[in-house]
């Protein structure tokens, strides 16, 4: 146990004295979920709320094909990501192999179906009394969309959570497109392996104490959000 004591504080010293390798994987971490996390957001939620709020033709095999891509393997997304934006691939002339919106594409694809499936739920379980309050006051349109989302935010803040919790804590995408490059695409939890696998344990123990603290902060933000919500 004494090389965990040794590496904990060891990491200690690497966050308090700014070690360069550590922070830019910190950096890439939080550029690539920040823009995962608003694509699958704004593609998310009114998608969602077509499929909580309407009925349609399809709507059952719809929602069963987004139940299902919840489950579906991250290496997988990886794949197909890797072979949509490869130099062979249809989108291979934007040159997203290996960058950060490369990243961002694939971890969209990932949680997308979260922020989907969980802001479905929650405009099903709306009370239909509230619907036609909505209705008898005049509300149509964007403004009954607005304030049935208004009346479940707390899930879709829930879903929020759970899509960025996905996200930072994923490897294999990050690994397959992004290529785990130093100092450009190499995030926390790519870093974590490559070190641990290379006896530094300090810098994988500090890695991890980032990855909780973004958990931590992330679960806050949301109990505040629901208390003031």
């Amino acid at each position: 146990m004494g090389y965990l004591t040794e590496g904990l504080a060891q990491a200690v010293r690497l966050l308090a004295t700014g070690n360069p390798d550590t922070y830019s994987a910190i950096l890439t971490t939080v550029k690539v979920s920040s823009l995962s996390i608003a694509a699958s957001l704004a593609l998310g939620i009114p998608i969602g709320f077509l499929l909580g709020y309407f009925d349609f033709t399809g709507k059952r095999q719809i929602r069963a094909v987004f139940d299902t891509l919840l489950a579906f393997p991250t290496v997988l997304v990886g794949l197909i990501v890797y072979a949509m934006i490869s130099q062979r691939g249809p989108l291979g002339d934007f040159g997203l192999l290996f960058t950060i919106p490369g990243i961002a594409i694939a971890q969209t694809v990932l949680v997308t179906p979260i922020v989907v499936s969980l802001t479905a739920t929650a405009i099903e379980g709306l009370d239909r009394r509230f619907r036609m309050t909505v209705h008898t006051l005049g509300a149509r349109g964007s403004q009954a969309a607005l304030a049935s989302l208004r009346e479940v935010r707390s899930a879709v803040l829930a879903a929020a959570v759970t899509a960025y919790g996905r996200a930072i804590s994923e490897v294999g995408i990050s690994m397959m497109i992004g290529g785990n490059i130093k100092w450009h695409t190499r995030t926390i939890t790519t870093a974590i392996a490559l070190e641990t696998g290379r006896g530094a344990f300090a810098t994988g123990i500090a890695l991890g104490m980032v990855l909780l603290v973004i958990a931590f902060l992330v679960n806050l933000s949301l109990t505040l959000l629901k208390r003031s919500a």
